[in-house]
């Protein structure tokens, strides 16, 4: 078989294609393929051909005739041109600890309250009507399709260490194996079904699954009358990202369907993608991504200087406010076709919208946005089938041009962003943390968020499954949810609900206000529908004069426009820079010194200066509460990150007195 045909089994596969209707001239992108099956296909052809491909390498843009190319040139170079750098390799012991990921370091340390706009659990929560419920067998199925599960999902049965590492319980080791629970409301009148279901939603809404203290996952089952019911699902975001949730949710009901289902074995699992990630940090490619990244730092724009309506220092919120809106399966398919027309993914047309609703709301057109990326890399082809907390953001600056078309801001933006997405052995975690660094403050230097899973469905294979066995048929258009996700002021999301696209803004609303966040909102939905129908794609973009936010008004926090609350050190104590100053500080230096392996000489030189970083200070302010008996919050520590401001943390909790 010709290395082109072979190319086009993969497309075929992976678009849901006739293999002999592809032709070779044939873009990927204008196929309607996109980033995310992109990433899929650099894994299918490590494992069916042999050959690595740099992720750079497989833009959207590619066609078939130049990724045999492209096939042709790496399957001669052989090993000298590795795209990564790295093998995924089995550990020793499945059952050790092992790191956790950037992005999970800063859910981590957000349930400790370590960052404005935290909150006790990072965690998604939804649920999904049922019709058809077989009530005597519901509960029994919904078990053992559970318990089938995580024998088959080791990241099902992981906990977090106080210290922030994670690892895998054994299946028969004392709660390991999460169990649904289940509330019978058959025999209830309305009005107790109305209520039972809300104290249901407010209590796992606000109350996520802890991975420190157990299961990341809580299911549950309401039976109502008349053969209905709900599923209600909490995934803690420490443990899992979008993707594994649709994973999670359609072998869930694959198992729940079928009692014989039987689900194709794993050969690796998270520890393994994880363990060998961590090797890239040792190679010349992760150390040029890492310095591409910091070359461009000094010149980022600030994020959206969006008005506010107090400082988010001063908010404690507990959950975040909801915008939603759906595009019907027609229009959704119209969509798309606009985008390949345009050659641009619908993910980048996306982001574009969601940028000029942004530049129109804040009165400027340049900023930073933060990105969360399905961040899988292809280092073995059942990665995409396995659960885990993969995810990881990336920072992406939006320039947008005046007197262009929405078609030419796509393109300029879809360019910029795969620019950006080819140096992503980076995360944006780390790359937000250096930021912050430069600036001086540890406060979020991106708190406006972009997320897409479109065309996630396709990247993962088969849609998911309407019907569920005894759980009944899974009712689409009744559907509700709730997000938490640390240091995010605002975020829009997209992604597909079986054949209809849904966008939504998920946000903490007491820092807007209600008719901005509606007026925002509608814009948004209104510009995408000019984009189904076609007739937006060549319109001139109203958009502000304004290139950069003018640093005054209530959208300074955001913008990053000056220094905030929070910047300098608010502690009250003696900053003066030399030598610790008393046994306290003493003490407190030589901790540092061993956690960070560097001398630590000045009680005013700021933790972050010396190397730490969020996780670090966690893990510090847990051995210092230890040693001295007094617990520092870390927001506290925040304040004032030195060793003298740390040490008047302790001395304020009475230590001494």
């Amino acid at each position: 078989m010709t290395t082109v045909r072979e190319l086009a089994e993969i497309w075929a596969e992976l678009l849901g294609m006739d293999p002999g209707a592809i032709d070779e001239d044939a873009s990927f992108l204008r196929l309607g393929g996109d980033s995310v099956l992109a990433v899929r296909m650099s894994a299918l052809v490590r494992r069916r051909l042999s050959v690595e491909l740099a992720l750079s390498d497989v833009t959207v843009e590619i066609t078939l005739s130049g990724l045999a190319d492209l096939v042709a040139r790496r399957g001669r170079d052989g090993a000298a041109a590795r795209a990564l750098p790295v093998d995924i390799e089995h550990r020793a012991d499945p059952d050790a600890p092992f790191p956790l990921m950037p992005l999970q370091q800063g859910y981590f340390v957000g349930q400790h309250d370590g960052w404005e706009l935290s909150y006790d659990s990072a965690h998604f929560y939804a649920d999904m009507a049922l019709t058809g419920v077989d009530a005597e067998e519901a509960e029994e199925t919904l078990t053992d399709a559970l318990h089938r599960l995580a024998l088959h999902q080791p990241t099902l049965r992981a906990r977090i260490t106080p210290d922030g590492m994670q690892y895998v319980l054994p299946p028969d080791a004392p709660g390991a194996i999460p169990r649904p629970r289940v509330l019978d409301l058959r025999a209830a009148d309305d009005t107790d079904v109305r209520a039972a279901l809300e104290a249901v939603r407010a209590e796992m809404a606000t109350t996520g699954p802890n991975p420190l203290t157990g299961p990341g996952l809580d299911v549950r089952l309401s039976l109502l009358p008349g053969g209905r019911g709900r599923l209600h699902t909490a995934m803690s975001l420490i443990s899992m990202d979008g993707w594994s949730a649709t994973v999670l949710n359609r072998e869930l009901l694959t198992l729940a369907a079928d009692w014989n289902a039987v689900l194709a074995p794993l050969e690796v699992d998270f520890g393994d993608y994880v363990t060998s990630v961590g090797r890239l940090r040792r190679t010349e490619l992760w150390a040029a991504d890492r310095d591409w990244w910091w070359e461009r730092l000094d010149d980022a724009p600030s994020p959206p200087a969006l008005p506010l309506r107090t400082d988010p220092r001063d908010v404690a919120p507990t959950l975040m406010d909801t915008r939603e809106a759906r595009l019907d399966a027609a229009r959704w398919t119209a969509l798309r076709e606009q985008c390949a027309a345009h050659e641009v993914t619908p993910s980048a047309a996306m982001l574009t919208a969601f940028a000029v609703v942004l530049a129109r709301w804040a009165g400027h057109r340049r900023m930073l946005l933060n990105t969360l990326q399905l961040n899988r890399l292809p280092l073995h082809p059942d990665i995409h089938r396995t659960i885990g907390a993969f995810a990881s953001t990336m920072l992406v600056p939006v320039a947008l041009g005046t007197g262009r078309t929405f078609a030419e801001l796509a393109a300029a933006q879809q360019r910029t962003f795969g620019e950006h997405a080819a140096h992503n052995l980076v995360s944006g975690v780390e790359v937000s943390r250096e930021l912050a660094r430069r600036r001086g403050t540890t406060r979020p230097v991106a708190p406006v968020v972009f997320q897409s899973t479109l065309g996630m469905d396709a990247a993962i294979g088969e849609r998911q499954a309407r019907s569920a066995g005894p759980l009944g048929t899974l009712d689409f258009d009744d559907f509700y949810h709730q997000l938490r996700t640390p240091q995010v002021a605002l975020e829009a999301r997209f992604w597909e609900m079986g054949e209809e696209m849904a966008v939504a803004f998920s946000l903490v609303a007491e820092l807007f206000e209600p008719r901005e966040v509606d007026a925002a909102f509608g814009g948004l939905v209104a510009l995408i529908e000019t984009l189904a129908d076609g007739a937006g794609w060549e319109r001139e973009i109203d958009l502000p004069a304004a290139s950069e936010p003018d640093g005054t008004g209530g959208g300074s926090v955001l913008s990053g426009g000056g220094p905030a609350r929070g910047d300098a050190v608010r502690g009250g104590g003696d900053e003066t820079a030399g030598p610790p100053r008393d046994e306290l500080e003493q003490r407190i230096a030589l901790l540092w010194e061993e956690i960070l392996d560097v001398p630590v000489l000045d009680r005013a030189t700021p933790f972050f200066t010396l190397g730490g970083d969020s996780l670090l200070a966690v893990r510090a302010l847990a051995r210092l509460a230890k040693d001295v008996g007094v617990a520092v919050r870390v927001r506290r520590f925040l304040d004032a990150p030195t060793v003298a401001g740390l040490a008047a943390a302790v001395r304020e909790q009475g230590f001494g007195g």
